[in-house]
């Protein structure tokens, strides 16, 4: 069975994991209790119970086998109204709601072995899509993903490719608005995943474009107007890489190194020196590609 993207960016987190000493997973582990609050959900920057959050925390959890308590996962996400949620924070919830599964009778089974067929709503029918725009490569990720990990098959799969390929420019790389003038990470990867779930990880020009994005510092910007490399840049570009048999130009180790708190989370940049969950996901990510 081929591999879906989450069980891919999962055997990446496990392989961080297996990097790290004992002392350095206690501290992050340390760092992702702080950010998980007694309901079992877990914070956002400002303090506030967040979905999204949650799961990158549980997800986290899972990886670094820190107990969790299902019922109050479960009363968690019933709790929430999931017809008013936007793609971004269904997708959430539906992994949440696999993270739930997996860990029940206080028992870790395997993500690939909790994959069951489960309706999921239209791309069209969401009244929130990132950039407004559901033909957007990130769009498209989101959810080419959701569908795997739901058990569903794409039913146009040429369709679904061509619509990705528009977005495309002529220089290399790919860009989430219609009409943006160049090329971003964040939807050079997007695109490549989803080429590669769908066509095979052949190494191509654009997966040379997104090589030569990196910094000599070894970090990626998130587009070119970006004042400063980011952590969740990074730690997607390393991957897609990875996914494309591809080593990055640049060792990113010192950047990843200087991107870790002494809190055991990791920040977002280097003028932004705070942590989350989130960013400690894409931190452990980026180490799983070393």
């Amino acid at each position: 069975m081929k591999e879906t993207i989450s069980i891919k960016m999962l055997n990446t987190l496990q392989k961080a994991k297996t990097q790290l000493s004992d002392e350095a997973i206690r501290h992050i582990i340390d760092f992702v209790l702080s950010q998980m609050n007694d309901e079992h959900c877990f914070k956002n920057k400002g303090g506030q119970p967040d979905l999204y959050y949650t799961a990158f925390g549980w997800m986290l959890c899972f990886i670094l086998g820190i107990k969790t308590d299902v019922n109050k996962m479960r009363k968690y996400l019933d709790s929430l109204d999931i017809e008013k949620l936007d793609l971004i924070h269904y997708a959430a919830f539906v992994r949440c709601s696999i993270l739930a599964d997996l860990s029940k009778n206080g028992k870790i089974i395997t993500w690939l072995g909790s994959l069951k067929s489960k309706k999921v709503k239209k791309l069209t029918d969401f009244s929130g899509i990132p950039h407004d725009n559901p033909q957007s490569p990130y769009s498209k990720f989101i959810w080419l993903s959701l569908l795997e990990d739901t058990g569903n098959k794409l039913k146009d799969k040429s369709s679904f490719i061509t619509e990705v390929e528009e977005y495309r420019l002529p220089n290399g790389g790919y860009r989430n608005l219609s009409k943006g003038l160049g090329a971003t990470t964040n939807a050079t990867v997007a695109a490549l995943s989803v080429l590669g779930q769908l066509k095979g990880y052949e190494t191509n020009r654009n997966v040379d474009f997104l090589r030569n994005l990196q910094q000599a510092n070894g970090g990626f910007q998130g587009a070119s107007a970006s004042p400063v490399p980011d952590i969740l840049s990074t730690a997607t570009a390393l991957f897609m890489l990875q996914c494309y048999g591809q080593k990055p130009k640049y060792d990113p180790e010192d950047f990843l190194e200087a991107h870790w708190l002494d809190s055991g989370g990791f920040c977002p940049t280097l003028i932004d020196e705070t942590s989350d969950v989130e960013y400690t996901f894409y931190g452990l990510l980026a180490l799983g590609t070393l």
